[in-house]
């Protein structure tokens, strides 16, 4: 009996170490393959990619070579808004002429704002009860959209709200509203000018710590700006044309129209950005 309960001791002891040691490969492989076969790659946002002084030195260069080719284009640029302002205005037969706003950042870079200059209208009593009925309309309709459509609905909603409470407004104050349609015109290409300023920072602090290559962070910086730079009188026009109807549709056009729609093309870029294979995950 002892000499059995010795031997069942040792053979414990024995096997113990092996066996807490050593775990099933086939565990540990399985971990890391697809349902096809194939290796799963770790996340990017999992990676530990650890920034060097010759990274940090190339982010930062990037960030004032494009800063610097932005200012220095920036006169051209407003010419280019100017001459597309003036066809877009002749085109949409607007009543409106083109505002200028100087405005100088160094001795040697000035340029020129321009914006649609047009007359405010206070909206009539038919324009309010049509737009109630279609903001009413569109909200009992909310209620019938499909429960796949669930984010959509409550995002029109959100806009039908604000739209609600422009209406509110102006149904008791409408001679007490702020703003005019040519200080919000130039108030939206000033912020839209400084929102393209600030991408090359934007990207330098949370894309250009990544390894994806100077290539491509070239590319998507360059893209980037030159789409919101192309998009800003494509987007005046559009709101001088809905301004022109009344400026019943400004609150509406001011909170989700105007620079949400831009930081939705920047971040729209990013994510595209960072769907890009990284040299990490080619050399893993």
């Amino acid at each position: 009996m002892v000499a059995a309960l010795g031997s069942l001791k040792s053979s414990n002891r024995g096997a113990t170490p092996a066996d807490a040691t050593e775990a099933p490969r086939f565990a540990d492989r399985s971990r890391f393959l697809g349902y096809r076969g194939g290796v799963i790659n770790m996340h990017r946002a999992l990676t530990r990619y650890v920034l060097g002084p010759l990274d940090m030195l190339t982010s930062a260069l990037m960030v004032l070579l494009f800063s610097f080719i932005w200012l220095v284009s920036l006169p051209w640029l407003c010419r280019m808004w100017r001459f597309a302002l003036h066809q877009g205005l002749i085109m949409l037969a607007l009543r409106s002429d083109l505002g200028l706003r100087e405005h100088q950042i160094t001795s040697l870079i000035r340029f020129t704002i321009p914006f649609p200059r047009m007359e405010g209208s206070v909206p009539d009593a038919r324009t309010w009860w049509i737009t109630a009925a279609v903001v009413v309309a569109i909200w009992a309709a909310s209620y019938f959209f499909s429960p796949r459509f669930t984010p959509v609905t409550y995002m029109l909603r959100a806009v039908l709200f604000i739209q609600v409470t422009s209406l509110a407004f102006f149904f008791w104050a409408p001679a007490r509203f702020p703003h005019t349609p040519d200080s919000y015109m130039e108030g939206i290409v000033s912020y839209t000018i400084a929102l393209i300023s600030f991408v090359p920072i934007l990207f330098g602090l949370t894309y250009y710590i990544f390894d994806f290559g100077l290539i491509r962070k070239t590319l998507l910086t360059a893209l980037t700006m030159s789409h919101l730079s192309l998009f800003l009188p494509l987007q005046i026009l559009l709101q001088a044309f809905v301004l022109h109807i009344s400026i019943l549709f400004m609150p509406v056009l001011y909170i989700v129209f105007g620079l949400p729609v831009d930081v939705l093309i920047i971040l729209a870029f990013y994510s595209w950005g960072m769907s890009w294979p990284a040299k990490i995950a080619k050399e893993s």
